[in-house]
């Protein structure tokens, strides 16, 4: 039995310039899962996580715009409807991509995912995570005083509403799915990082942590380290990983030892919520034990898994 934990972006849902559409995700859904459907010739058992930042936008704004005819939503509460909303697109579109491709058939399964976060995390003293809509500068003063968030300027020169990142603890509903993935369910879940989540000291009680996201890659780390995942795949938007990215010294990286990722992040190779966390996530997986993380496009998985391209990290 292989086992595997699949990380797919934002990209892999909605692409850049479209507005968003239920029928624009279900489209380039499709993409995506005929290139998950080679892993699952390969016969890997899957946990299938996901980003789910546009989503996110679109509900906030939603929100935003029926206010007050109907009740706010809690950004915990706006998690779950997120990972309802792509585990739906995912699971149809799946299903249809294995018939299509004469895949054997598996059954495929979400799960709404808690993740446990400290309330005392340093994250939460210095937000930096931007979410929902851009504002001008006028109306970024307005929500600051009306609804107390946290606003910074970007390098567009508007405004958007910033929470915390804090650091993923312990997934809540691990042992549902790692007996899942045991059994070859595709297993949809921790999307968007799981709904944030602390528990009382005392009473053991979990409650949902408002104004804060968790970083979709550091919580597919941890949940590759618990499922004791052969694999940890990231499917970004790049082929491989790149020292220097962008710059005319460039370099492509084929391969890198743990020591290697850790000296090329320090060095300030990879950019902070881009691919920093995905090498912080694969490093943190490495040590714990981990066999293998291949970094890729979602384009070039099926490549990927035959050691053609990506980038792979080992210890």
């Amino acid at each position: 039995m292989k086992k595997a934990v699949l990380a797919i972006g934002g990209n892999a849902l909605i692409k850049e310039g479209q507005r968003g559409t239920i029928e624009e995700q279900f489209e380039v859904a499709k993409e995506t899962c005929m290139h998950i459907t080679e892993m699952i010739k390969d016969d890997w058992n899957i946990a299938l996580t996901h980003g789910n930042g546009p989503q996110i936008g679109h509900i906030l704004r939603r929100v935003e715009l029926s206010s007050p005819e109907v009740y706010p939503l809690p950004l915990d509460v706006c998690g779950a409807e997120s990972q309802g909303l792509i585990g739906y697109i995912l699971q149809q579109t799946l299903n249809r991509c294995m018939i299509t491709c004469a895949c054997p058939p598996k059954k495929i399964v979400t799960v709404l995912t808690q993740v446990i976060v400290d309330e005392n995390d340093p994250g939460f003293q210095n937000p930096s995570k931007p979410i929902g809509s851009r504002y001008d500068k006028g109306t970024a003063r307005r929500l600051i005083k009306q609804e107390k968030w946290e606003m910074k300027e970007d390098a567009r020169g508007t405004w958007r509403r910033v929470v915390a990142s804090p650091e993923p603890l312990e997934i809540v509903e691990i042992d549902i799915i790692k007996k899942l993935v045991e059994e070859g369910i595709i297993t949809i879940c921790v999307g968007g990082g799981g709904i944030p989540i602390s528990r009382d000291k005392e009473t053991g009680l979990l409650r949902g942590v408002d104004h804060a996201v968790i970083d979709k890659d550091l919580a597919s780390g941890l949940l590759a380290q618990k499922t004791d995942a052969d694999l940890f795949l990231i499917a970004t938007n790049v082929e491989k990983v790149a020292l220097n990215f962008g710059k005319p010294n460039q370099r492509w990286l084929d391969s890198m030892t743990v020591d290697e990722a850790e000296k090329y992040l320090k060095e300030g190779h990879f950019l902070p919520g881009s691919m920093a966390p995905k090498i912080s996530a694969a490093i943190r997986y490495l040590i714990a034990g981990g066999k293998k993380t291949v970094i890729t496009s979602v384009e070039k998985i099926g490549e990927a898994l035959k050691g053609k391209t990506g980038t792979i990290i080992t210890v």
